[in-house]
């Protein structure tokens, strides 16, 4: 539900080893003792907002956001650096050549591409190499009988179910003090209470309330797939858990508290496992790495200096 991001998030950068560590002051925050440079955050968060036009709070939050990312991927890595397979560099070099040539075909360069991006070719490589060793690792452990009964436990995505979803949000950032997002909480309960007892029509309660840029259409988003972005996952399993003109209780996710109105649902077409068995295993492998990130980082000492 690409709708509710702020934008989307770069793709992982690589990060300086403790033997080539910077300057404290130019470090972002440390992982386990390993520095992310300040100067990669910057450069990460320059690319994904070039020609996009964002206040400097929402400039701080993405800031903060891209560093998370930052954060989790070098767990990953410190993770596959004790237990991972070995990677052959001929795979690297294959995803690189495959990049170039992709790129040839849109007359551009990697050079260009890797500017645009605010990546050196050494992180790109960096990046795959972390890619194709976790998916490795995670084949090693995957069976026949974890697959099935993921593909069974998620139908709606492997079906490709849609449902249209309204939404009225008010924005409370996960950073915010607890005593505000409590507030903003008790507001919408309040909405809430109006529009489950008919005092108010919910596309009036989003003209009049939502902070998101649905407001203007009634909260309307269109019609969503069950899976997303990762942040968007607690909105995307609430929706899909509700009766067509059924209103959800408050959810929270990232970006604050939301109320949810289902008005239509597309139903899709049955899948077979057999058929579809490369993405059920791209999206366990996504899941897979989600957990692997949340236990990471209950273990991890991690240390944000971010200024």
């Amino acid at each position: 539900m690409r709708s509710l991001a702020l934008t989307a998030l770069v793709v992982a950068l690589g990060y300086a080893t403790a033997a080539d560590a910077p300057p404290a002051e130019g470090v972002a925050a440390t992982v386990n003792g390993q520095p992310i440079p300040l100067a990669d955050l910057d450069a990460a968060v320059a690319a994904d907002l070039r020609n996009v036009p964002v206040t400097l709070a929402q400039q701080r939050q993405l800031r903060a956001a891209v560093l998370d990312d930052f954060i989790d991927d070098a767990l990953v890595r410190q993770f596959l650096a004790k237990h991972g397979p070995k990677v052959d560099p001929e795979e690297v070099e294959a995803q690189v050549k495959a990049l170039t040539a992709r790129l040839a075909k849109e007359n551009r360069t990697l050079a260009a591409y890797l500017k645009e991006r605010g990546q050196t070719e050494a992180q790109l490589r960096d990046a795959y190499q972390t890619q194709i060793q976790f998916a490795a690792y995670v084949k090693e452990q995957v069976t026949d009988e974890h697959l099935k009964a993921y593909h069974a436990a998620h139908r709606d995505h492997f079906d490709k179910v849609e449902v249209r979803l309204s939404h009225v949000m008010l924005r409370a950032p996960k950073g915010a003090p607890a005593a505000a997002r409590a507030a903003v909480r008790e507001k919408l309960q309040v909405v809430r209470a109006d529009v489950a007892a008919g005092r108010l029509d919910f596309a009036d309660a989003a003209k009049r309330f939502s902070q998101c840029p649905s407001a203007k259409a009634g909260g309307d988003l269109g019609f969503v797939p069950r899976r997303g972005l990762p942040e968007d996952e607690p909105i995307a399993k609430a929706a899909f858990a509700l009766k067509v003109g059924e209103l959800s209780g408050v959810v929270e996710s990232d970006y604050g508290f939301h109320l949810l109105l289902v008005t239509d649902r597309k139903p899709g077409t049955p899948s077979v496992l057999e058929k579809c068995a490369f993405e059920v295993l791209e999206a366990y492998t996504d899941d897979f790495r989600l957990d692997l990130v949340k236990k990471l980082r209950k273990e991890a000492q991690i240390k944000v200096t971010l200024p």
